[in-house]
């Protein structure tokens, strides 16, 4: 399905052009709860509708819509912005429980929030003057989505998306893979290059602009409603205030890699709770047992209650890994404020906690992912054949979870590790991906940072 600019509904009044035009019914970010116990009340009935659709969108292959409108409206989006700046201010370990507990709902609606909770993340390190323009968009309720991986053809650390400078003002061209998030979002944040200059930089696209097409061509067995897919940008005009810089190895970008990657480890957190949520339902309904086992039923069968309490053991081992990364990440962002490593002009040392999230979350990523999956697969163990009934659709877990474990390649971040341990080598968070590099490597071979 492609959705041009003539075709696509608004998710809400005004949406990506006039932020003032926003639901009025909307919640006033202000007054939401700072805390996760406020905040679980407040979201918690929601997360329970969400969940009680979530098999049926997936069968239907149904995208949400209105769920995410409804969140969008409960002030979902802008949990993170500052209370400097009319916001809850809710810290990132709050927000990240809180997402777990909406990716055990429904992982696909957690994971197309990555980008929108990324780009707010973003604006912490961002001039005033921009600021003052993006905060009360998405405290009005704007979000935006994510255009940055390219399919092929571009060198790693350089870009075919081009951003450029004409007598009209700046237009961007290119097209883009995994715009996750976009279809359901007022603005989608494109990384480019700038016509005849290395680097990377972003342009923030209103996703109803003019020249804006957006296909819901996504055909991953997983996280098939994330709205996920191919974006193409025909010479969109850009306003001046949706130009955003990006200096390699900055405080933002440091934080930024972190945070985007600890979003899909919440998501796989909440997975596993999904697959102990379903096992335990399952087993407690079953009347059908083996002449090979005990002959009891399934919920008093010690065999399977072991099995459930493994895949229950994998859940809590999950999230406990995740809310660590996320306090990491706290820390990280406190002793930024505390330097001034958040200032757009900060020229020192980052700070070593900063450094320390993107180790914590690089630790979470090589466990997380394997923890999921074990949970999503000893479901089948609790169960037989029936559980792979496709109307009982218990296999999305493993799907979305196997979906989400292959954005970040496991095996380069337990290396990273290896080497930091070892050498002193601080990882590097995920920022580019292009074709590779041929020859020796040498500084010859080598490609502007992303």
């Amino acid at each position: 399905m492609t959705r041009t600019t003539a075709e696509r509904t608004p998710t809400r009044p005004g949406a990506g052009t006039d932020p003032a035009g926003t639901d009025p019914a909307g919640t006033d970010p202000a007054g939401l709860p700072v805390d996760y116990a406020g905040l679980k009340e407040r979201f918690g009935p929601l997360f329970t509708e969400i969940a009680a659709g979530s098999l049926d969108r997936d069968l239907r292959r149904a995208l949400p819509y209105e769920e995410v409108g409804r969140l969008d409206r409960a002030g979902f989006g802008a949990l993170r912005v500052p209370a400097a700046h009319g916001g809850p201010g809710v810290s990132i370990e709050d927000f990240t429980r809180l997402l777990v507990d909406l990716a055990e709902a429904d992982s696909n609606i957690a994971h197309l929030y990555r980008s929108h909770a990324g780009f707010v993340e973003s604006l912490r390190f961002l001039p005033r003057e921009l600021q003052d323009v993006w905060y009360p968009r998405v405290l009005a309720g704007a979000t935006v989505g994510n255009a940055s991986t390219e399919k092929g053809g571009n060198a790693l650390g350089t870009l075919n998306t081009v951003l450029r400078r004409t007598a009209e003002g700046w237009e961007i061209t290119g097209r883009k893979f995994y715009a996750t998030g976009s279809v359901f979002c007022d603005y989608t944040r494109v990384s480019a290059a700038l016509d005849g200059r290395d680097g990377r930089r972003f342009a923030v696209v209103a996703t109803d602009a003019q020249g804006v097409t957006l296909e819901d061509d996504w055909d991953g067995f997983g996280q098939k409603l994330t709205g996920t897919g191919t974006a193409v940008f025909d010479r969109v005009r850009v306003p001046d205030d949706a130009v955003l810089d990006r200096a390699a190895g900055s405080a933002e970008a440091v934080h930024e890699a972190a945070f985007f990657q600890l979003v899909l480890l919440a998501v796989l957190a909440g997975v596993a709770r999904a697959a102990r949520r379903d096992a335990v339902e399952t087993i407690a309904g079953r009347r059908r047992t083996f002449n090979t086992g005990l002959g009891l039923p399934f919920r008093e069968d010690p065999l399977i209650q072991e099995a459930t309490g493994r895949i229950s053991a994998k859940a809590f081992a999950a999230e406990a890994t995740v809310l660590h990364a996320a306090r990491a990440l706290d820390a990280g962002i406190a002793a930024a404020v505390t330097t001034g490593a958040d200032r757009p002009d900060f020229t020192g040392a980052l700070p070593a906690a900063l450094h320390g999230s993107e180790i914590a979350v690089e630790h979470a990523q090589v466990t997380v992912p394997e923890l999921a999956l074990g949970a999503a697969q000893d479901l089948f163990l609790t169960v037989g054949a029936s559980a792979t009934s496709t109307a009982k659709g218990l296999d999305r877990h493993w799907r979305n979870a196997q979906t989400v474990a292959t954005h970040n390649p496991i095996a380069f971040r337990a290396r990273a590790l290896g080497d930091y341990l070892i050498n002193g080598t601080l990882p590097e968070g995920l920022n580019a991906i292009g074709d590779a590099r041929t020859g020796a490597g040498t500084d010859a071979d080598r490609t502007p940072g992303a």
